[in-house]
C-alpha cells in the first residue's frame, strides 16, 4: 500500500501529475483543483491510494489526509467508482461534501458530474453515519464550507430560491476561483447578490 509520495513535479496535466521519487516517474491521478495547485519544477507530498483491477494498477493522489479518507468512503457507496469519487472532490473540497451530506442537501450533491439526483439521494443515505467523524476541519477546509454554508443562507434568507442559490453560489465560485475561501463573505454574498439574474 502506498500511503504517501514525495517528489519533484515533472509534468502535469487536467487530472495527472509525474512526480518524480529518487529518478522514477510516478504517475498519479488527481483532481483538477490540485493539479492547478502543482507547479513543474516545485516539491510535492501527497497522500495516495493505490486502486488495484485485473488489468490496472491506478494510483490516486490527494493533497491532505481527509481528502483521501473521504474518497475511500465515497467508493463504498454503490454504483460509485474512481472516476465519479474523484469528480465529486474536483467539484468540492472534503468538507463540502460532508456539510453536503450531513445537512441533506441532494441539490448540492447533484452538481457531482456522473453522481446525478438518485446517487445524491443514495449518497446522503449510505454515508451520513460514516462521514459524521471524519476530520475535516483543518486547513482552508472548513473555510471552504463555511462560506457556501453562510452565503447559501444568507441568499435563501433574502428570497433566493434553492435553484437561484446554487446557481450564484457556483459563480461565486468559479469568479473567485482558489482564493474564495480567503475572501471576506461580505464580498461574496455582495458578488453573489449580484449575479441575480445570470443565465
Amino acid at each position: 500500500m502506498i500511503a504517501t509520495l514525495a517528489g519533484t513535479v515533472k509534468a502535469t496535466t487536467s487530472n495527472s501529475a509525474v512526480i518524480d521519487v529518487g529518478g522514477i516517474g510516478i504517475l498519479v491521478q488527481i483532481s483538477p483543483r490540485l493539479s492547478a495547485a502543482l507547479n513543474v519544477g516545485a516539491s510535492a507530498h501527497l497522500h495516495t491510494l493505490l486502486i488495484v483491477r485485473e488489468d490496472s494498477l491506478t494510483l490516486f493522489g490527494f493533497e491532505r489526509q481527509q481528502d483521501r479518507e473521504l474518497f475511500e468512503i465515497l467508493l463504498s457507496v454503490t454504483g460509485i467508482g474512481p472516476k465519479v469519487a474523484q469528480s465529486a472532490l474536483s467539484v468540492y473540497d472534503a468538507a463540502e461534501i460532508v456539510s453536503a451530506i450531513m445537512n441533506e442537501k441532494p441539490a448540492v450533491l447533484e452538481r457531482i458530474p456522473g453522481l446525478g439526483k438518485k446517487g445524491a439521494q443514495r449518497l446522503i443515505l449510505e454515508l451520513k453515519e460514516k462521514v459524521k467523524n471524519l476530520n475535516t476541519s483543518t486547513s482552508g477546509s472548513s473555510r471552504a464550507a463555511g462560506w457556501r454554508d453562510q452565503v447559501s443562507d444568507a441568499l435563501i434568507g433574502l428570497g433566493f430560491t434553492a435553484r437561484d442559490t446554487e446557481e450564484a453560489l457556483d459563480i461565486v465560485a468559479e469568479h473567485f476561483g482558489s482564493e474564495v475561501a480567503e475572501t471576506d463573505i461580505s464580498m461574496l454574498l455582495k458578488f453573489a447578490l449580484q449575479t441575480r439574474g445570470r443565465k
